[in-house]
């Protein structure tokens, strides 16, 4: 599984008023390595930070598969 860049860049947007550190506050993650991720220079395929997206969206009543992206 691995983190759909361009979906979680939107829900940023949306609940997040564009900011990634509340985001990351939000699931419980770096912020440092979540910036490296969603830049392009870490690999998208966390599977610590699919998971606290997967928690997010459960507690939020969203669907995970719109952000994480299974093989």
């Amino acid at each position: 599984m691995k983190i759909n860049i361009e979906a979680i860049r939107l829900l940023i947007e949306d609940k997040f008023h564009n900011r990634l550190s509340y985001f990351v506050a939000e699931i419980g993650v770096d912020y440092s390595y979540m910036n490296l991720i969603m830049n392009g220079h870490r690999a998208p395929n966390s599977k610590k930070v699919c998971e606290k997206i997967i928690e997010y969206c459960k507690r939020n009543d969203l669907d995970y598969r719109q952000y994480i992206i299974f093989f």
